[in-house]
């Protein structure tokens, strides 16, 4: 199937064609605040997680200025804990726009005693401290970078006359390790971690249907891809975005792949199907291949809105928001200078919807 470009459509590439000659080093001003912190319809977020040895899986939002329904515009903290055992626990703690302390220069965020920190060394790969508690739920965990940070071309798409969407990757890997606590029981943990960082100024249901996107590290490699889908207002255009590590170094950023999905089955919960295979290729450089395993989390996200979203949402928007959490077995092939190396393991990946996208 052929992807539909819009003119309407500015995507950040450097070139030549959908993908970057040059790839640039983050700034570390790229990962501090960028909105106007006072302007209605701006929003801004930094996103971390951590997938652990102990089982458990971390999610942290340092928001500026929410875009979710219900607490959009709003700023303040958020984590998530994906317990061994599927259960979820989840707090959004929101504060006023003079609480939300952050630095324009790097990451550097102060939330009540909520904190975002980074160290960077001349010629190293970046630390974070991320520090949440709030409810019962707290994390003090460490990212060690393990890869160079990254955005697609300038890290920023232009969308017509509806505004603009910003994506950069600070790292699409690190080390993780610290603490967590879950209730009563705070535990030791390890693991592996990623951080990315948005910002906008329109409403996601607006241009888009969905979007899927997800990391995969093997030994060697390191990927990370989205795909999201416009809708008609954007001339049902598809926005593709890729990059991949060997080692530190990103050696590819392109948005010329090709993305199949296929066996796509439905889910009661999230009222939604999810593709069960995905093939990603870019011709005589890459080839992943993720088959899912296991759903680890599925949610019909109209049950997060309050009554009057739900049904603006459903009856007037015609909208059915859904999302999964994913877990995959996965193949990678990568060919570079004439030879191919293949590795295999476990990716976790994630959609969000709002409509079908069968």
């Amino acid at each position: 199937m052929t992807d539909r470009i819009s003119p309407l459509v500015k995507e950040a590439w450097t070139g030549p064609g959908r993908r970057d000659g040059s790839i640039e080093q983050l700034k570390p001003e790229e990962d501090g605040l960028h909105i106007d912190l006072l302007k209605k319809g701006m929003y801004e977020w930094w996103y971390f997680d951590a997938h652990l040895e102990s089982g458990h899986t971390v999610v942290v939002f340092f928001w500026a200025a929410n875009p979710n329904p219900g607490a959009a515009g709003k700023s303040g903290v958020e984590i998530v804990v994906l317990r061994p055992d599927g259960r979820r626990a989840q707090v959004f703690v929101p504060c006023a726009k003079s609480a939300f302390q952050a630095s324009r220069d790097k990451a550097d965020i102060k939330v009540g005693d909520n904190r975002l920190t980074v160290t960077q060394s001349p010629g190293g790969l970046p630390v974070y401290e991320v520090h949440v508690k709030e409810k019962g739920l707290a994390c003090h965990l460490t990212y060690r970078a393990e890869v160079n940070g990254w955005k697609p071309g300038k890290g920023i798409s232009h969308f017509g006359n509806m505004g603009y969407f910003a994506w950069v990757v600070p790292f699409a890997r690190a080390s993780v390790e610290g603490t967590i606590t879950d209730g009563d029981q705070t535990l030791p943990v390890r693991g592996v971690g990623y951080h990315d960082h948005n910002w906008l100024d329109f409403a996601f249901p607006r241009i888009i249907d969905y979007w899927m996107w997800g990391r995969v590290y093997s030994p060697r490699y390191t990927v990370s891809f989205a795909f999201i889908q416009c809708n008609k207002k954007m001339d049902g255009h598809a926005v593709k975005v890729l990059m991949l590590a060997e080692g530190r170094e990103v050696v590819l950023s392109t948005g010329e792949f090709d993305f199949i999905k296929t066996d796509f089955q439905y889910d009661p919960k999230a009222k939604h199907s999810y593709p069960r295979n995905l093939a990603i290729r870019v011709p005589n450089e890459l080839e992943v291949k993720l088959s899912v395993r296991k759903v680890l989390e599925s949610q019909d996200m109209l049950e997060n809105f309050s009554l009057p979203l739900r049904l603006a949402a459903k009856h007037l928007l015609r909208l059915r928001p859904g999302y999964f959490r994913l877990q995959s077995g996965f193949e990678i092939g990568v060919t570079r200078q004439g030879k191919t190396s293949k590795e295999t393991g476990t990716a976790l990946h994630e959609i969000v919807l709002f409509r079908s996208a069968e």
